[in-house]
């Protein structure tokens, strides 16, 4: 019994981290890998593609009372595979490609059978170059930084 449930946890954990690889993807990209992969991108549409907005909500300092900050353009899809496994995607912006191939992707990454040739392929490759371009843009960062001091001039 607790086995399953770790086994359900660490499957969710896995679920979820390849979906942020998939969501964080420039939509160029994820399609240019698909192609490469030759994965099939036969699904049945349960909703969407759909672009349509979400409330952004803000804390003042992080922790403060919450507030509506504005609102994101976001689009979704949700697509049912052979095999009867469902997806869902929902990726900032409107690129209905990329939301519906993340979908499929999700739903494939769900079979066992095939969760292995979909990290391979597309999610590994995603996590590597955002792990590139995070290292790049920290040590722009870096570059910059300032460190302050205060010099002693002995009248203490």
């Amino acid at each position: 019994m607790k086995t399953d449930r770790r086994q359900e946890r660490e499957e969710a954990a896995g679920r979820k981290a390849a979906m942020a690889a998939l969501s964080h993807a420039p939509g160029e990209r994820l399609k240019a890998l698909w192609v490469q992969a030759g994965l099939p991108r036969d699904a049945q549409k349960l909703r969407g593609p759909e672009t349509g907005l979400v409330t952004v909500r803000g804390r003042i300092g992080g922790g403060g009372a919450p507030f509506n900050f504005g609102e994101a353009t976001v689009t979704r899809a949700t697509v049912r595979v052979e095999g009867g496994a469902v997806g869902h995607a929902y990726a900032l912006g409107r690129d209905k490609e990329k939301a519906l191939l993340s979908a499929i992707a999700d739903a494939l990454w769900q079979d066992a059978s095939r969760r292995a040739e979909i990290e391979a392929c597309i999610i590994e490759p995603l996590r590597a170059e955002q792990t590139t371009a995070d290292e790049t843009r920290r040590a722009e960062t870096a570059a910059t930084k300032v460190d302050f001091f205060t010099m002693v001039r002995g009248e203490d």
